[in-house]
């Protein structure tokens, strides 16, 4: 266990000087969460493979470290997905190892792991901790949960239930039989050739075939626990690199050690998309625009619901106005505040401190939305939203917003 704290200091630290407060120009390690994102594919629907084809077309938000798996979409033949259907898909392909694993790009075929990523998403700085190493001191140990506590356990999981409306059978969308079996789909990264040829023999896409296409979107949100207990397990049991005695495949063999936590779901109102700047020739994004802005709907109606995935944003400007790369995507309104976070670390552990609130300027909300520029949105060119301040002192690039 020592050799291994001593590996993770080396790999992973950055020394602060105690409770320093972070000011502008210096760097922060990365305080995004990090979200894999999972179809659910009704294969009965019309555009079923027309709809997971875009789906996979999507690009993650960039407010979210991209942590998608190598299997994307699930498959599915019933109308009706049951939660407990969910809970199973994600307990027999033991989901939430997958997760724990990609954090240590952790090898299958040898089980040999490392913390590049943890380093490049934490921006912790392992030339600074010579005298930690030396020394074996408590900062060491702190920094190591800290990076747990700010970076591992804020990963998430979304599972898309992605249903096409039938114009001509909106009124029974939900029926259908009770008690789906998930299972894995062949989609990955990319499309395998089976699927891109079925999607290819839909040939007979047109805008006006499409027009008033529309979907409903249920997310089903999970985050990974990683509390002590889980920290402890993998830094002390399954966490290989070279030269260590520790066995590398013992991970394999308790993969049901690792668990995902159910936080909530949200539907969305699969309400009309506008098909503004979409060309005659390309109707296939039309079924794009309306996959991404239900998608977005969801995820802003789930971090407004679930206080533990709300984002936090930077600040970019704070003269001659008070602004943030947020928007319509993220659910921002006219009545929306958020609260204006300090930074400050104390032995290698990160806190927030409000010391301000802001609130949007109604006409100058970035619409951000996917593909809100083409369609010739009003404040699509924006680049960022304008706020005014409700309270609060001086403010400065790269504070952190929360909306409350």
């Amino acid at each position: 266990m020592e050799k291994i704290i001593l590996s993770l200091i080396l790999g992973i630290a950055l020394v602060w000087p105690s409770g320093k407060v972070l000011a502008q120009g210096e760097d922060v390690r990365s305080h995004r969460s990090s979200l894999c994102s999972i179809m659910i594919k009704h294969t009965e629907d019309e555009y079923a493979d027309p709809i997971e084809k875009q789906f996979l077309q999507i690009p993650v938000d960039d407010k979210f470290n991209d942590h998608n798996l190598a299997v994307r979409v699930t498959s599915v033949s019933d109308k009706d997905v049951e939660d407990a259907d969910v809970d199973g898909f994600i307990e027999r392909n033991k989901v939430a190892s997958r997760l724990v694993a990609r954090w240590f790009n952790r090898n299958k075929l040898t089980g040999e792991c490392n913390l590049n990523m943890v380093r490049s998403r934490g921006f912790y700085d392992a030339s600074a901790m010579d005298y930690e190493i030396a020394s074996r001191s408590r900062l060491g140990q702190n920094i190591i949960a800290d990076a747990g506590e700010e970076l591992i356990g804020h990963t998430y999981l979304l599972m898309h239930e992605i249903t096409y409306i039938d114009k001509g059978k909106r009124s029974s969308f939900w029926g259908g039989v009770v008690g789906a079996a998930l299972t894995i789909g062949t989609s990955v990264a990319g499309l395998d050739d089976d699927l891109a040829s079925d999607i290819g023999a839909i040939g007979n896409l047109t805008v006006s075939s499409l027009k008033g296409f529309r979907v409903k979107i249920h997310s089903r949100l999970y985050r990974l626990v990683w509390d002590k207990e889980t920290s402890d397990l993998f830094f002390s049991s399954h966490y290989w690199e070279p030269g260590m005695a520790s066995d590398g495949h013992r991970f394999d063999a308790e993969r049901d050690k690792y668990r995902l936590e159910y936080v909530g779901d949200i539907v969305s109102k699969g309400g009309s998309t506008s098909f503004l700047g979409i060309n005659e020739d390309q109707p296939e994004l039309m079924i794009r625009k309306a996959c991404a802005r239900a998608l977005e709907e969801n995820v802003a109606d789930l971090q407004k619901e679930f206080p533990q995935f709300r984002i936090k944003t930077p600040l970019t400007s704070t003269a001659p106005a008070i602004t943030a790369g947020i928007g319509l995507k993220e659910g921002v309104t006219a009545k929306s505040r958020f609260e204006v976070l300090e930074c400050q670390e104390k032995d290698g552990v990160t806190s927030y401190k409000r010391v301000g609130v802001i609130k949007p300027i109604p006409n100058m909300i970035w619409d951000n939305r996917f593909m809100a520029t083409e369609e010739g949105a009003e404040t699509a060119r924006l680049g960022a939203t304008s706020f005014t301040k409700e309270s609060g002192g001086d403010f400065y690039p790269g504070m952190l917003i929360r909306e409350m």
